[in-house]
C-alpha cells in the first residue's frame, strides 16, 4: 500500500451532486480515478449535505436541482470555503439573463426577450420557444406554433413567481447542438445533442429521477471556425465576471447552426461535460487534463499540497 506523505497537504474535495442524483448520471464516473491518478481525492457528496461546508474544494458537477431552490444555492455557494466554478460565476450563470450581457459584448446570441412576473408578453411571429430564465434540463421548456397556448405557458410561469425567456424558433436546432467543452479555458473535446424538444405544445419527456430530459448524444468534430466561437463566448464572460478563462474549470458552449453559429446557451454551472461520448483513451486523457486543471486551481486557491506549511 502506498502512504500518504505526512508532510504533503491533502485537500478534501467534493464533487456535488444533488439528492435524486448524488453522483449524476453516469458520465462523470472516471473523475474520481482521474483525481486519484494525481495524488487529489475526491468524495461525492449532495450539494446540501453539511459536509460540503467541511470540504477545502468544492467542484459543482450535478446539482441539477438547484432552479427549485435558488435562493439556498445561492446562499450555498457563498458559504462553501472554495467553490469551482466560483460563486459570483454561478450567480451569473443561473439566470439566463446572461446572454443579454453576451450579445452586447458582441456575441452572435440567440434572440431572447425576458419577462418578469406581470409583465405584458410580446411574442415574436411564427413558432416560438418558451422556457424558465431560471431552468436546468430542459425541464418547463416547450415550443408553439399556437401563440394562445404560448400565452397561457407563460402565464402559468409567470404566476408561480417565474420570469419567462421567448425566442423565435431556430429551425437549425433540427440539426443537434455542437456543444464545445473547455476545461481551464482550453478546448477539450466535444459532442452533439440531438433535437430534444418535442412537436409544438408537448413537453419534453424526463429521465427517471425527472430532473432532466432525457438526451441522445453522440460523438463530433467540430472545426476550427466554432472554437472560435466557443473561445470568444468565453473571453466575453471571463470579462464579464473580471477573471481570467483560464479560472473557469469547465465551461460547455452550445452552438446552433454549422455556417455563422449562434450562441444558445453558455454552461458554467453544472453541465454535462460529454465524458461516454469519448472513445476509452481520449476519455483518459481528457479526464486526466481535467485531473490536472483541478491542481492548477488549488494551487491558485493556496490549496496546494504545502499550503499547510509557512515561513
Amino acid at each position: 500500500m502506498k502512504l500518504a506523505r505526512p508532510d504533503v497537504f491533502h485537500p478534501r474535495i467534493v464533487l456535488a451532486g444533488c439528492s435524486r442524483l448524488v453522483e449524476g448520471d453516469g458520465d462523470d464516473d472516471g473523475l474520481v480515478a482521474a483525481l486519484a491518478a494525481q495524488g487529489l481525492t475526491a468524495h461525492w457528496r449532495a450539494w446540501d449535505d453539511p459536509e460540503t461546508l467541511q470540504a477545502d474544494l468544492v467542484i459543482l458537477r450535478a446539482t441539477w436541482d438547484y432552479t427549485e431552490r435558488l435562493g439556498e444555492f445561492l446562499d450555498w455557494t457563498r458559504r462553501v470555503p472554495h467553490l469551482l466554478n466560483a460563486p459570483s460565476v454561478v450567480a451569473w450563470n443561473s439566470d439566463k439573463n446572461y446572454l443579454h450581457d453576451l450579445a452586447v459584448a458582441g456575441i452572435p446570441v440567440c434572440e431572447s426577450d425576458f419577462f418578469a412576473p406581470g409583465e405584458l408578453v410580446h411574442l415574436p411571429a411564427g413558432e416560438v420557444v418558451v422556457k424558465p430564465a431560471v431552468g436546468a434540463g430542459s425541464r418547463g421548456v416547450q415550443r408553439f406554433t399556437d401563440h394562445t397556448a404560448a400565452r397561457d405557458h407563460v402565464a402559468t410561469m409567470q404566476e408561480a413567481g417565474v420570469t419567462v425567456l421567448v425566442q423565435p424558433y431556430d429551425a437549425r436546432i433540427e440539426d443537434g447542438e455542437i456543444a464545445l467543452v473547455f476545461v481551464a479555458g482550453e478546448q477539450s473535446h466535444a459532442f452533439l445533442k440531438a433535437p430534444m424538444l418535442p412537436a409544438p405544445g408537448r413537453q419534453p419527456a424526463l429521465d427517471p429521477s425527472g430532473i432532466f430530459a432525457e438526451e441522445s448524444l453522440h460523438p463530433a468534430d467540430p472545426d476550427f471556425e466554432l472554437w472560435d466561437v466557443g473561445h470568444a463566448v468565453l473571453a466575453a464572460a471571463a470579462d464579464r465576471l473580471g477573471v481570467a478563462p483560464t479560472e473557469f474549470l469547465y465551461a460547455r458552449v452550445d452552438l446552433i447552426g454549422r455556417r455563422d453559429p449562434t450562441l444558445l446557451e453558455l454552461e458554467l454551472v453544472e453541465p454535462s461535460l460529454g465524458w461516454r461520448q469519448l472513445d476509452a483513451a481520449t476519455r483518459q486523457r481528457r479526464q486526466r487534463g481535467f485531473a490536472l486543471a483541478v491542481g492548477s486551481a488549488l494551487d491558485r486557491l493556496g490549496l496546494g499540497p504545502f499550503a499547510h506549511r509557512r515561513p
